[in-house]
């Protein structure tokens, strides 16, 4: 107990009291060097012992595997004349602790030759073992062992084997092993709840945490960000502000997570609160919450708090420098963030695609193509939102042989046309003029979403396919598997212009609120004046300016205008049609 609480002093009084050698109290001693970091004098210790016991052992071995010194570790294990079952898990859990997972797996099958019995920390050490080799087939061997052995009602070993069939994707098992433990922990719990988060089964992650008997830090943090992720940022703020309620104490990753939430819903005001509140637990500095805040401010749009954060950071890491990185190009600021970008120590994927997509967003798009070339010349392999990124530069400035170069590149890299890149490429195409291969592209998409559908009927409405897109629309219609959207309809309105549709034009946007549930904007109006301006109908289009419920768009009173030209009138049409009368 002394020795425990470092009262040297008072151990010392009650050493002297001993005559001569005892085994019990040199053990004590051993240990104690060991918990105190001194290995050097456990050892010495050790070496003047006349006699030792097999504690003596398992404890220099598992003191040498904490410290990182296998080969001396593995030297005690040989020499132990007493390997029991303790000191052979030892040497198994100290090899796993140190990464080598695989000779810890090689010791364990030696066990099992040496007729000793593995107990239930032995069968939790060796399938984490197999947790981190993902070797499934062994994992099976073990768990028909344990049940052998009679250990599968153990609590721990069910933990460790339900984390092992999470790690391999074996959910229905993982599932069978909960549902067959008569004893089940907090830890149990949590398992089975990552199970269904990791699966992505938001409803389900919650109906097991309502059940849960109990709950620690972990089984909050994972409900909080399944939310989170999910986009349901407001019950992921209210399920955090119940767990501080309940008394837990949220871990770094949950305050980063929260971070993140109070970033996305921009609640700058909560985001200081919290930032108070990591101050002055003394983990402001942890890095990813640092990098959490930064991310927070900047969303938030005060970009001088973001760099004073940014600033505090001590050890920086990518992360912390792709918030900030992100951060200034989010707000406009894309000269800083490029000689941010210039001046980090190492970059990632993320970096790059952070300064491409700022360049897009500013229209910079000769900027753009120049720091695509300069990531490719360093190595480092475009992701999907990359070249997303730069196909939409490409289709901004109608580059067709540009675009079949990224096209080309991407196939090269081996993704296929998935729902984000088949539609920056259906886009790309249809704006640069190539509306086959737009097509094409379209095509053989296995999955389409509603910016797909909106891309491909607006790229054959203007390139003069608009009875193409017209029954595209009516596919989906169909379908009902997509919902329209704004640009959907704005594309099927352009539609209806070109194809001289007047009348079921005006029908359609008629009924774009009370069918489509989307109440018209500006824009629909525009195009709308510029159908009925097109095909002669001055006065109605005079009319449905006069009418709109807000301030026309500059576009379209230069579609009346071009109306009025076309067909050589200089007065207005309501003028016209007076004249006409009288």
């Amino acid at each position: 107990m002394y020795l425990d609480f470092r009262q040297l002093d008072e151990a010392n009084q009650i050493l002297k009291e001993f005559n001569g050698f005892n085994l019990a109290v040199q053990n004590c001693l051993i240990n104690a060097n060991i918990q105190w970091g001194s290995l050097s004098e456990a050892r010495k210790l050790f070496e003047e012992m006349p006699e030792r016991n097999e504690v003596t052992w398992t404890m220099l071995i598992s003191g040498s595997m904490k410290y990182g010194r296998m080969q001396e570790s593995m030297w005690y294990f040989e020499m132990n004349p007493f390997k029991n079952v303790v000191s052979w898990t030892a040497g198994i859990s100290g090899l796993l602790k140190n990464g080598l997972s695989f000779h810890g797996l090689k010791l364990f099958i030696r066990l099992l030759e040496s007729g000793v019995k593995p107990n239930q920390v032995t069968f939790t050490s060796v399938i984490s073992a197999c947790t981190e080799t993902g070797d499934f087939e062994l994992g099976m061997s073990v768990l028909g062992l344990i049940v052998k052995t009679g250990f599968e009602a153990n609590v721990s070993v069910c933990n460790s084997l339900i984390t092992f069939c999470l790690r391999v994707r074996q959910f229905d098992m993982a599932r069978r092993l909960f549902n067959r433990m008569d004893t089940r922990d907090v830890v149990s719990w949590t398992a089975i709840l990552d199970m269904y988060v990791e699966m992505g089964d938001l409803g389900e992650a919650r109906r097991i945490f309502d059940e849960m008997p109990e709950r620690n830090e972990i089984s909050w943090s994972a409900i909080i960000a399944r939310y989170s992720q999910s986009g349901d940022h407001l019950e992921a703020l209210k399920l955090f502000r119940k767990m501080v309620q309940e008394g837990f104490k949220p871990t770094i990753s949950c305050f980063s997570c929260i971070l993140s939430t109070l970033a996305s819903l921009e609640n700058l005001r909560a985001g200081r609160n919290i930032h108070a509140h990591v101050k002055k637990m003394g983990i402001q500095g942890d890095v990813f919450i640092s990098s959490s805040l930064v991310d927070l401010y900047c969303k938030c749009g005060d970009i001088e708090d973001g760099r004073l954060v940014f600033d505090s950071i001590e050890n920086k890491n990518v992360v912390s420098w792709n918030s900030m990185l992100g951060g200034y190009c989010m707000n406009g600021q894309i000269d800083e963030a490029k000689y941010l970008f210039d001046n980090m120590p190492s970059r990632n994927n993320v970096s790059w695609g952070a300064i491409i997509g700022g360049y897009v967003e500013h229209k910079q798009y000769d900027k753009v193509f120049e720091v695509f070339n300069e990531m490719l010349l360093s190595g480092e392999s475009p992701t999907k939102q990359t070249f997303s990124s730069v196909l939409s530069a490409c289709a901004s400035v109608a580059s067709l042989e540009k675009g079949k170069d990224i096209h080309g590149k991407i196939l090269k890299q081996g993704f296929h046309y998935d729902v984000y890149l088949g539609t920056a490429l259906t886009d790309m195409y249809a704006k640069s003029g190539d509306i086959e291969s737009s097509k094409q592209v379209f095509d053989r998409m296995p999955g389409r979403n509603e910016f797909s559908w909106t891309v491909m009927i607006q790229g054959l409405a203007e390139s003069g396919l608009a009875k193409e897109s017209l029954s595209l629309f009516g596919e989906i219609e169909r379908s009902s598997s997509v919902a329209p959207n704004e640009l959907m309809l704005l594309s099927i309105l352009f539609a209806y212009s070109h194809c001289g549709l007047v009348d079921k034009g005006l029908k359609f946007f008629g009924e774009m609120e009370s069918v489509y549930g989307i109440r018209p904007k500006g824009r629909h109006y525009t195009c709308v004046v510029d159908m009925l301006s097109r095909s002669g109908r001055l006065y109605e289009a005079e009319e449905l300016i006069n009418s709109m419920p807000f301030q026309p768009e500059a576009n379209a009173l230069a579609a009346l205008l071009s109306g009025c030209k076309t067909y050589k009138t200089r007065r207005s049409p309501r003028e016209q049609l007076g004249s006409s009368v009288n």
